[in-house]
């Protein structure tokens, strides 16, 4: 299962969680650019001046967003540019870049790429895809004031490896210099058992899959923690500002759980809350302050699957499994389907799926090939007009 997907099961599974004893009416967020504290949402707003310098203060802050967010985007360069007027020696760690692509950041802040050559360079709808219209505003802050921009990821190929064999069978020239994650807590590995419980090998070998995916998904806390960790160890007196997904940063049991681990401790995390979402789900301890944004004014396009690379060198996407109601369903998708073209393009992996379905305007039909009981057939996905 692709992290993305995780994350999003998880924002599912805390929502769910704190609606147990729900309000009879919804309780509203206040107004877009309100800072709440997740402990006292029905106090007074908190006073953005004292909280960001506040932030200011720690070793790291991280700036949980949803991908496909545009306003979420807008908000962490906002709170960027409110941090460094406090604390101008910042660097920004991205979740977005593999290590591999270090000297590619280090370019492009000095100067030497043009966006697009950056883009190109940086391998963006290889290793991310998300629309770079979102975060080219952050990365040109960056360049602006020569602020380290730190590749803080690694190449999927190791969680995925992780997560087929296991830590410990993986060669140690494979793991990029990550060290083993620190085991996680137990509020975090229920959250994995039940996105676990949606996971095709669940029924493969049993606790031992589990210990695996556990391993895998706890790697990509680590492996950002550990970037940032080893910058502060060369620059003691610097801030870290992660941008990275949200999935990360909840509760403090992703990065926040591992950097603590390196022994950076004083660690701040920020999230956002849409204005039309209940604040009564709000969970205490979310973060240490969540910012109310305005909703979306449309959605973006989804088709409605959780998906995982074919892999052993061939292409195409296999369905894990269909979200009811969804585009995927409506057009006859079906768990365990491989998705071979999209849009007549090849598909390569799961990337070449998101790109296709985010550029695919409303109230249009998306052909699709699938090999499903070594069959190939097609369907077409009919993505819904605007509202």
């Amino acid at each position: 299962m692709r992290y993305a997907t995780l994350t999003a099961f998880l924002l599912a599974a805390t929502l769910s969680a704190s609606c147990s004893g729900s309000p009879s009416a919804t309780a509203s967020c206040g107004q877009p650019g309100q800072w709440l504290d997740p402990a006292a949402t029905s106090a007074p707003p908190l006073a953005a001046g004292p909280l960001l310098e506040r932030m200011a203060g720690q070793q790291v802050v991280l700036l949980g967003e949803s991908h496909d967010s545009a306003e979420d985007h807008r908000w962490q360069l906002q709170t960027l540019t409110a941090l460094y007027a406090r604390q101008p020696k910042i660097a920004i760690a991205f979740e977005m870049f593999p290590r591999r692509i270090q000297p590619v950041l280090d370019d492009w802040v000095a100067g030497r790429l043009s966006e697009q050559e950056f883009l190109d360079r940086s391998e963006w709808d290889k290793v991310w895809g998300f629309d770079a219209r979102d975060y080219l505003p952050l990365f040109h802050f960056a360049r602006m004031n020569r602020l380290p921009m730190l590749a803080a990821n690694v190449e999927r190929s190791l969680p995925e490896a992780v997560g087929k064999v296991g830590w410990d069978k993986v060669p140690d020239a494979q793991k990029e210099g990550v060290s083993r994650p620190a085991a996680p807590g137990e509020e975090y590995l229920k959250d994995l058992r039940m996105a676990f419980e949606h996971h095709p090998d669940k029924e493969k070998d049993g606790e031992a899959a589990f210990a695996r995916f556990v391993e895998a998904q706890t790697l990509w806390d680590r492996a950002i923690a550990q970037r940032i960790a080893e910058h502060l160890t060369q620059h003691p007196d610097s801030l870290v500002v992660g941008i990275l997904g949200a999935g990360h940063v909840r509760h403090g049991r992703g990065v926040a759980f591992q950097l603590r681990d390196f022994t950076v401790k004083r660690v701040g995390t920020l999230l956002t809350w849409d204005q039309s979402d209940d604040c009564a789900h709000i969970a205490e301890g979310l973060a240490d302050a969540v910012q109310i944004v305005a909703p979306p004014k449309a959605s973006p396009p989804r088709l409605g699957i959780a998906s995982d690379d074919v892999g052993g060198g061939k292409s195409g996407v296999r369905i894990v499994s269909v979200v009811a109601g969804s585009v995927a369903e409506q057009a006859g998708l079906k768990a365990g389907d491989v998705l071979l073209e999209i849009a007549g393009r090849p598909v390569k992996n799961f990337f070449t799926v998101r790109a296709a379905v985010q550029r695919q305007p409303p109230g249009t039909w998306l052909p699709i090939k699938v090999k499903r009981d070594e069959k190939e057939i097609e369907v077409v996905a009919r993505f819904p007009a605007e509202k």
